[in-house]
């Protein structure tokens, strides 16, 4: 019998370029003039992988996310990597609004991916692996049949393709 050829489909982000966007945000609020005296503040905690923006409005705190946002784009990090929380009040008239950064794929939507691929009627076997999902077939064309799939599709989560074999 054949060997066996598979890929893993994961969602993973490069958190050394998360920080390097995070830095550029904060010194960008430091240095911008319509962001300069405005009180507005973004935190990043690595080991959470979550970030923090506190301002004085809903506006201002967007207008620091669309920064952040630009900063990550640049540096290759797909957005749809970071879930925000809706915008809650704070002290003195201030909002504060969480974002975290999404590492590794859900157990729902492994299953919904995997789900996908077998309606597809295709000779390969998805398997769910904790956070990443195997994808394995004898034929190396099937496979790439499934990745073409896979990237036409949107499940929320920056998809990646590691380890052909």
């Amino acid at each position: 019998m054949a060997k066996d050829s598979s890929f893993d489909v994961v969602s993973s982000v490069d958190m050394q370029e998360v920080d390097n966007a995070y830095q550029q945000t904060a010194r960008e609020l430091t240095q911008r003039s319509d962001l300069k005296g405005s009180g507005a503040t973004i935190d990043f905690s690595r080991k959470d992988a979550t970030f923090i923006v506190a301002a004085p409005s809903e506006f201002v705190a967007s207008q620091v996310i669309d920064v952040l946002g630009t900063k990550l784009v640049r540096r290759g990090v797909d957005l749809k990597a970071i879930r925000w929380s809706d915008p809650v009040p704070a002290a003195g008239m201030s909002v504060r609004q969480s974002g975290s950064v999404v590492q590794g794929i859900d157990q729902d939507t492994s299953k919904k991916i995997a789900k996908d691929i077998r309606d597809l009627k295709l000779k390969c076997k998805p398997t769910v692996e904790g956070d990443k999902l195997r994808v394995s077939s004898a034929s190396r064309d099937v496979l790439q049949q499934v990745i073409a799939f896979l990237k036409e599709q949107d499940y929320g989560l920056p998809l990646q393709f590691v380890n052909y074999r």
